[in-house]
């Protein structure tokens, strides 16, 4: 006669059961366990979530204005000086080819701003006066938030226009109101909206020419030439501005392009933003340390479960696969939560600041695979020194 044996067996769905179960009975440890790797992948995924709105934002406001706006400025002699750029230099770009539209601003030198009389002189909030061609709205593709730009006849007469900054900090809200300027009172008759690609604009009060000769006693010279480009040629117009503006001495004339300075801006968030997600990588690695910590001291807990389901059949794969699954379990719940928090914290912070939320899928997959290896990670220690418990030991603890 034979003997048949049946070996033990542990289905998928016993190991999902067991793993669920040992969660279920210790809640609170669970939860802030959890809690560390929550806070890793929500850190993690903010700080990349937050990047790609804001280079997205960013990739909207160059769809929106265009990359085919240059600027030209002053530039320094041989000894350091700045040198003034001819007072020809809006014609003389228009004539180059490539060339689509241009205007130019001038710094009156010496001349503050104020809300009033009672402000004592020196007070300028940082508020620069300059000279507008008419034309620098239409290159710059900015506009008036409240009243109207100034024209080829208000622009002899004391009026002004004020950068979007400039106007909060005189606290003008509505056109209409006077502020001085030079000694001599002008009329706000328009307030402007933000511009992204000449920041210096938000914090200037913008007269016309004549009203700035006027107030300078003498004409002012172009400080920034603004100029809008083929989109085709806007590489070849880079190079011939500088020779256009002062054809004697180029090199004496600084060329930019506005939307470069945006996009090394976004190179340098683009650097933190790498230092933050490294720092959310540590919290994930202390998240997963308080993983394994808690495997441990469930296994110790669980001694006598352990040496029970040993004598009832349970091989040490089976105490292994128990273990490890409770270990899967806990780090995944983290994820889910950390993944759920943190596009919660991206969709908010862009909301807030008027961008649109975006995060690439493959960063909350991410999140959730590093999340599964590290609670393999964590756990299979553990997990192994459970199965390793003889039987009979476990049962006398």
């Amino acid at each position: 006669m034979t003997a048949s044996t049946t070996r033990s067996r542990l289905l998928g769905s016993d190991v999902a059961r067991l793993g669920v179960s040992g969660l279920v009975s210790r809640p609170t440890r669970a939860v802030l366990s959890a809690l560390g790797i929550a806070i890793g992948i929500a850190a993690m995924i903010a700080v990349v979530g937050i990047s790609t709105s804001s280079r997205a934002e960013l990739a909207a406001t160059l769809d929106e204005l265009g990359t085919n706006l240059l600027s030209a400025s002053q530039g320094k002699d041989v000894f350091g000086e700045a040198v003034d750029l001819p007072l020809t230099a809006e014609a003389s770009v228009g004539r180059t080819r490539g060339v689509e539209s241009a205007a130019t601003t001038g710094t009156v030198a010496d001349t503050g701003v104020y809300r009033s009389s009672a402000i004592p002189a020196g007070n300028t909030n940082g508020i620069t006066v300059r000279s507008a061609s008419p034309t620098l709205l239409e290159v710059l593709d900015a506009s008036v938030a409240e009243g109207v730009w100034l024209t080829e006849g208000t622009a002899r007469y004391p009026v002004v226009v004020l950068g979007a900054e400039a106007a909060a900090r005189l606290g003008v809200t509505e056109p209409g109101r006077h502020v001085l300027i030079g000694g001599s009172a002008f009329v706000v008759a328009g307030i402007l909206e933000p511009v992204p690609l000449a920041a210096e604009i938000d914090s200037s009060a913008l007269i016309g020419e004549e009203a700035a000769e006027a107030l300078a006693g003498s004409p002012v010279h172009p400080t920034s030439v603004y100029v809008r480009a083929d989109p085709d040629r806007v590489e070849q117009v880079r190079d011939l501005l500088a020779r256009a503006i002062q054809p004697k001495n180029p090199t004496e004339v600084e060329v930019t392009r506005p939307s470069d300075a945006l996009a090394a801006q976004q190179a340098a968030d683009q650097a933190f933003t790498g230092l933050l997600v490294g720092l959310g990588g540590v919290a994930l690695l202390v998240g997963g340390i308080g993983v394994a910590n808690t495997m441990v001291i469930s296994v110790l807990e669980r001694r006598r479960e352990i040496g029970l389901r040993r004598a009832l059949g349970a091989t040490r794969a089976h105490i292994r696969r128990q273990f490890l699954a409770e270990a899967l379990f806990l780090s995944l719940l983290g994820g889910v939560a950390g993944v759920l928090l943190g596009v919660a914290v991206t969709a908010l912070f862009a909301a807030l600041r008027g961008w649109p939320p975006a995060i690439p899928p493959v960063v909350l997959v991410a999140g959730l695979v590093a999340t599964l290896v590290i609670g393999a990670l964590a756990g299979l220690w553990p997990a192994v020194r459970a199965a390793r418990i003889p039987p009979t030991e476990a049962l006398q603890s």
